[in-house]
């Protein structure tokens, strides 16, 4: 029998990041590519999309770029890739088309069971860079019932931002000790941490696809390790 963690009766707020932590962006981007385009390198073109992605929103956090969504941010490397991979006929309607990619990932196998676990113990969710639109649809499609979606679209800043995990707590009006992030990057979590929340590490060893296992070993600063979460509603003592 899994023991229940204190934690779990002074925490009243979960905020959950959301690529690669409850939804597989590189299985999910890998298929989509794939099927547009049987022969390209799907594992090699998710892993290029991705990469992008911290360089572009440094950008907006540098002032280089005004405010800017994660659609959009998406949509320019999107269009920086395509030569790459011999990809640059693609057209308009194309490019929309897989930009969407980013709304319809898919999610891990434990995430919506294990969020209906959790909200019925605990305030939940969403803490992403992603925008609004697009945590709406991955929700919809995916059946993640959190109680409510915030994005660095609410806060207009990208997390590791202090504003984005102190606009959790004053949100819901909590304190930030009140509030957990739960990740399964070690970085946003302790950016999380140095605000004064807690943290929980979810092992997503899979999360850059299966050539390239990730290390999940414990690390020191989190308060929970957990598998899943489903091993996350155990430990925190939610009803089944």
């Amino acid at each position: 029998m899994t023991q229940i963690h204190p934690l779990s009766s002074q925490v009243k707020v979960l905020a959950f990041d959301v690529f690669g932590t409850v939804v597989d962006w590189h299985g999910s981007i890998q298929r989509e590519i794939q099927s547009m385009v049987p022969g390209v390198d799907g594992d090699a073109f998710a892993l290029a999309w991705r990469a992008g992605y911290q360089p572009a929103m440094q950008r907006v956090r540098s002032g280089e770029l005004g405010w800017t969504r994660i659609d959009d941010l998406h949509r320019m490397i999107l269009d920086t890739i395509l030569p790459e991979f011999g990809l640059q006929n693609l057209n308009e309607s194309q490019r929309q088309h897989l930009n969407l990619a980013w709304h319809r990932l898919r999610p891990w196998e434990d995430s919506a069971p294990g969020l209906r676990r959790l909200r019925q113990r605990f305030t939940t969710c969403s803490l992403s860079n992603g925008n609004l639109g697009l945590l709406t649809e991955l929700a919809k499609n995916g059946s993640l019932t959190w109680d409510c979606l915030l994005s660095a679209e609410v806060f207009r800043a990208y997390k590791p931002d202090p504003a984005t995990y102190l606009g959790v707590a004053n949100v819901f009006d909590v304190k930030p000790d009140e509030v957990m992030l739960v990740a399964a990057h070690h970085d946003d979590l302790a950016a999380a941490r140095r605000c004064g929340l807690h943290s929980a590490y979810i092992e997503r060893p899979l999360e850059f696809g299966s050539a390239r296992p990730k290390d999940v070993s414990p690390q020191a600063g989190n308060d929970i390790h957990a598998q899943h979460l489903i091993n996350l509603a155990d430990q925190l003592g939610c009803p089944d």
